[in-house]
C-alpha cells in the first residue's frame, strides 16, 4: 500500500523515484519534495538533486545517520515527503556562532519568511533542520522566537554523523552544504511533539564556566574530573577517555527549569583540559544534574507524545506519521528497546505510515503555540 505524501525506496532506483515525482506533480503541480537520506547513502544526492530539477520540484532534505522505515532503522535507502506547492525552502550554510551573528542571522531568516506568513494568521510550522555541530543552536532559537513570536511553530531536528566529524548535510536544490540550517515552512500545519520521558534526580550542580556548548568547569573544577566522579559514585561505572562516549549517551546530563523539567544534553566529545562538549548550548551557571538512560519511561514517554499529537491535531487515527529519534537514546535504549518504541509509536497512533530518520538533536514544543526549546534524548512527531 502506498502514501500520497511519503514514499520509501530500499534502494536507489531512478525510475521508481522519477515515477513518484512525475505523480505527486500531475497531482500537485509545484509540489516540493523534502528529503531523509542516511549517511552511508548520501552518494545518491547529486542524482537526486538533477531528478528534481528536471521536474522543476523545489528540493530541499538532511543527511542523517540512518532512517525509520519498515518498522526500524536503516543505514541504506531513502525518504521522499511531499511538500506543498511552491514550498517556502531556505539554506543558510555558514551560521555564525558569536551572539551578534546569531542576532543578525534571525533577522535575515524572519525577513526572508515575512511574505509567506499567511495574514489570515492560518497556522503554519517552521521545520528547522541544522547540522548538529552549529554550537549555538538554542540562542538562534530564542532570536527567531524574539522575532517571529508565536506566528508560527517551531519543530526540528539536527542532521550530521555520528562520528560528530564535520560533513555537508543539509541539501537544497543543488546545493550541499553544512554548518547551517534548512529552513521549510509547512502550511496549514500544527506543529510538532517533542518528549523525553527522563526523571529528575534531587542533586544538583552548577555549571560554572560554559561557552556555547562547551562546559569548561562543574562547580569550579574541570568539567570531565567532576563528571566522571558522579557517574562512578551514582551509578559504579568507571568513564575514561577511550569508552567515554559508549557511555556519555547513557549518562547525560539534564538543565534544570524552573518548573523541574529538564532539557537534556549528551557529552559526545571533551578536550585536553577536561571540557566537555554537548550537542546543544549550556548557559552559564546552569543548574545540572546527572541523568540515568535506563530511567527513561518509554512507556509514559510514548503517551506523553500521543496525546500531545492529539491535542494539536484532534484524535486522526490513521494518518501518516514523521519521528525523529534521538541516535544517543537509540544507543543506549539497545536497539531491540529502541524499534520496540517505535512499533509502540505506530501501534497506539494508528499511523497506516511512519518516516523518520535518527536525529542529533531535536526542536520542539510540549504545548501549542510552545517557546522553541532544544533537546537531546528525546522523540518528535507530527502529523503529516
Amino acid at each position: 500500500m502506498q502514501n500520497s505524501s511519503m514514499r520509501y525506496f530500499p534502494v536507489w532506483d531512478a525510475a521508481a523515484i522519477e515515477q513518484t515525482l512525475r505523480e505527486w506533480d500531475a497531482a500537485q503541480p509545484g509540489s516540493g519534495v523534502l528529503a531523509l537520506i542516511p549517511e552511508s547513502d548520501r552518494v545518491w544526492v547529486p542524482a537526486l538533486q538533477d531528478l528534481c530539477a528536471q521536474w522543476h520540484m523545489p528540493f530541499g532534505g538532511g543527511i542523517f545517520p540512518s532512517i525509520i522505515a519498515e518498522g526500524g532503522f536503516r543505514t541504506a535507502g531513502l525518504w521522499l515527503l511531499r511538500l506543498g506547492p511552491s514550498p517556502y525552502l531556505a539554506l543558510y550554510p555558514d551560521l555564525p556562532h558569536d551572539p551578534a551573528g546569531a542576532a543578525a542571522m534571525a533577522d535575515t531568516i524572519a525577513l526572508d519568511l515575512e511574505p509567506r506568513l499567511a495574514k489570515d494568521r492560518s497556522e503554519a510550522t517552521l521545520l528547522l533542520i541544522f547540522d548538529a555541530l552549529v554550537p549555538n543552536i538554542a540562542t538562534l532559537l530564542d532570536e527567531l522566537y524574539l522575532r517571529l513570536a508565536n506566528r508560527v511553530h517551531y519543530a526540528g531536528t539536527n542532521a550530521g554523523s555520528e562520528s560528530f566529524r564535520p560533513m555537508p548535510c543539509l541539501i537544497r536544490d543543488g546545493t550541499l552544504a553544512g554548518n547551517g540550517v534548512l529552513v521549510a515552512l509547512l502550511e496549514r500545519h500544527r506543529g510538532m511533539i517533542a518528549e523525553h520521558g527522563y526523571r529528575i534526580p534531587e542533586l544538583s550542580l552548577l555549571a560554572t564556566s560554559t561557552d556555547g556548548n562547551r562546559i569548561a568547569q562543574i562547580d569550579w573544577r574541570p568539567a570531565f574530573e567532576v563528571y566522571r566522579e558522579l557517574v562512578r559514585d551514582q551509578y559504579g561505572v568507571a568513564i575514561d577517555r577511550d569508552n567515554f562516549y559508549r557511555y556519555s549517551v547513557r549518562f547525560p546530563f539534564g538543565i534544570v527549569r524552573a518548573n523541574h523539567q529538564a532539557l537534556v544534553r549528551i557529552p559526545v566529545a571533551l578536550d585536553d583540559a577536561g571540557a566537555l562538549f554537548c550537542i546543544g548550548e549550556v548557559p552559564p551557571d546552569s543548574l545540572l544534574t546527572l541523568l540515568e538512560a535506563p530511567q527513561v519511561d518509554s512507556t509514559h514517554t510514548v503517551e506523553a507524545l500521543l496525546r500531545g499529537l492529539d491535542q494539536l491535531n484532534g484524535e486522526s487515527s490513521g494518518d501518516a506519521l514523521l519521528l525523529f529519534y534521538c541516535a544517543g537514546r537509540r544507543q543506549y535504549l539497545g536497539i531491540d528497546s529502541a524499534t520496540a518504541e517505535v512499533a509502540d509509536i505506530t501501534r497506539r497512533s494508528g499511523a497506516r505510515f511512519l518516516a523518520g530518520a535518527t536525529s542529533l538533536g531535536e526542536i520542539g514544543g510540549t504545548t501549542l503555540h510552545g517557546y522553541p526549546l532544544f533537546h537531546n534524548g528525546a522523540l518528535v512527531a507530527a502529523r503529516w
